[in-house]
Order: C-alpha cells, then sequence, then structure tokens
C-alpha cells in the first residue's frame, strides 16, 4: 500500500448508509467518531485496491476523534481555476548535469521547478515528492496541473513510472514531456496513462513468471532457491515434538538453536520454524 491510497479512497462518497461520508472525509463510526478503518465498501470502489484486506486512516485524519465534514474535492467537471505547470529535472549522479533540462524548462515557460541528484533505483526522491504534493494541493483547489519534464526517463522507468503515472492519475494531474519518445502534454484520461498502467500490470506478470521459471529451472539441477538452510532433521524433529505440546511458533522457535552456518548458535525465526513443520506436513 502506498501512502496516497487513502486520498483515492476519500475521492469517493462511503456507500454505508450507517456512515456515508462524503467525497473528501474519513469514514465515521456510528458514534460520529473518526474511524480507524475505512470501510471496506469504500475501498473497493478503487479497482486498484478491491483485494486489500484493510485500509487505515492515516493519523493526520486523527481516528477515534469527533468526526467532522472536510472540504470537498472539486467536483467533477468543473472548470479549473487556472492552470499550474510545475517542473521536475534530475540527474542520476552527482557529476551530471542538469543545465540541460533547466534550461529546457525555462524556454518551455515553466518557472517553479523542483530538481535533484538521485539515482533512478533510490526508492525515494525528495524533490520529486515535493513536487507531486504540491501539486496535489493545488488540484485540491481547483487548479489545473501539469508536471513538466525533460524527457520521461527523469521521472522514472517501468514499474517506477508507471506506478507514479497512476498515482498522478487517481489526483487528476496530467504530464507533459518536452522531448523523447512520450513527448507532449498527456490528460489523465488519456491513452498514455492507460498505457503505461496497463505496462505495469504486464512487467509485473513477466518478472514473476520469468522469476518461477528460474527457480524450477535451478530446482531440476538440484539448487536450492533463497539462502543457505539453517534447519536440519534435529531442529524438526525436536520442532515436531514441541508442537505436539501446543507451543507457539514463537515459543517453539525460542527453544531451538541453529548448529551450522553462519547462523551458527542463534535461534531460527517464527517464519522459519513455520516453514519447516509445512514442509513437513
Amino acid at each position: 500500500m502506498s501512502d496516497d491510497d487513502h486520498l483515492r479512497v476519500k475521492a469517493h462518497a462511503c456507500p454505508m448508509t450507517s456512515c456515508a461520508a462524503p467525497a473528501g472525509s474519513p469514514c465515521q463510526t456510528g458514534k460520529g467518531k473518526v474511524a480507524v478503518q475505512y470501510h471496506t465498501a469504500r475501498f473497493r470502489l478503487v479497482p486498484a485496491l478491491a483485494k486489500t484486506l484493510n485500509l487505515p486512516t492515516p493519523a493526520v485524519r486523527k481516528p477515534g476523534t469527533l468526526w467532522i465534514e472536510l472540504p470537498r474535492p472539486t467536483a467533477a467537471g468543473a472548470e479549473p481555476a487556472g492552470h499550474v505547470r510545475i517542473g521536475y529535472a534530475r540527474a542520476s549522479t552527482a557529476r551530471q548535469s542538469l543545465d540541460t533540462q533547466l534550461d529546457s524548462l525555462k524556454t518551455a515557460g515553466v518557472t517553479r521547478i523542483f530538481s535533484e541528484k538521485i539515482s533512478t533505483r533510490a526508492t525515494i526522491r525528495p524533490e520529486l515528492d515535493k513536487a507531486v504534493i504540491l501539486a496535489r494541493e493545488l488540484r485540491t483547489a481547483g487548479v489545473a496541473v501539469t508536471i513538466v519534464v525533460h524527457e520521461h526517463k527523469w521521472l522514472g522507468r517501468g514499474l517506477d513510472l508507471a506506478a507514479l503515472a497512476e498515482q498522478l492519475r487517481a489526483a487528476g494531474i496530467g504530464l507533459e514531456f518536452l522531448t523523447g519518445e512520450l513527448q507532449g502534454s498527456h490528460d489523465p484520461s488519456g491513452v498514455v496513462f492507460t498505457v503505461l498502467a496497463a505496462l505495469s500490470g504486464m512487467e509485473r506478470e513477466y518478472i514473476r513468471d520469468r522469476t518461477l521459471e528460474g527457480h524450477e529451472s535451478a530446482r531440476s539441477r538440484g539448487k536450492t532457491i533463497g539462502g543457505a538452510t539453517v534447519t536440519d532433521d534435529a531442529m524438526l524433529s525436536m520442532a515436531l515434538h514441541l508442537r505436539a505440546q501446543n507451543l507457539s511458533l514463537r515459543d517453539i522457535a525460542a527453544r531451538l538453536v541453529i548448529i551450522k552456518g553462519k547462523k551458527k548458535g542463534r535461534r531460527p525465526s517464527p517464519a522459519t520454524v513455520l516453514r519447516m513443520l509445512r514442509e513437513h506436513d
């Protein structure tokens, strides 16, 4: 789950009659308090979250306090109160120059620019996060917003770009690339967002299938998948004996000791014990 899932859920009113929280507000309990979790019927209105087991209400909404109705998002189809273009520039290393990207953005008339030097592989990009947060705030205020980038590769690649595009689409934020294969302005409901979302799902399936194929191929050649094993027949025998005494996995793990490998002398984790017992069963 991403940090902005609650924003996507709150774009819809809660369909539960016992809650009926309008769009923009968190769910409420029967006693008029802010609910700790968004009601399942509500977050299932967002296709990407349909299979989510639960969705916690963010702390900023103060779960458990008196519920009040918050300002509603701009109604769909309402005329935007202006248009803001926010620029983003990135270089992968400190040695790379941002001059070309910055000059391109300024030439395109973009005045508010966030820039940083950070690897594409970084899971957190502070300046990009700031740009997206500002874009969301402006969009909530009824302003049309477009994030402008010199070329799509600087915004992200593969799954990262697709995931970001999905977040922007959910918030109604447009994208504009000044050059490259995706050059042009793209509306959140446009084909580029749809294609990126589709590619995201296809790439996940492709990675999963290739991983499983690799594991199966390795097993057929007698190779062990994963890290070095820490279990043995003696540990299994003891674990079965302790399980027969109705001990929990945590208690069983606390009574076992690894006798070989780099973890010799340490205790196995409850997850390791569970896996060992399941393989035996």
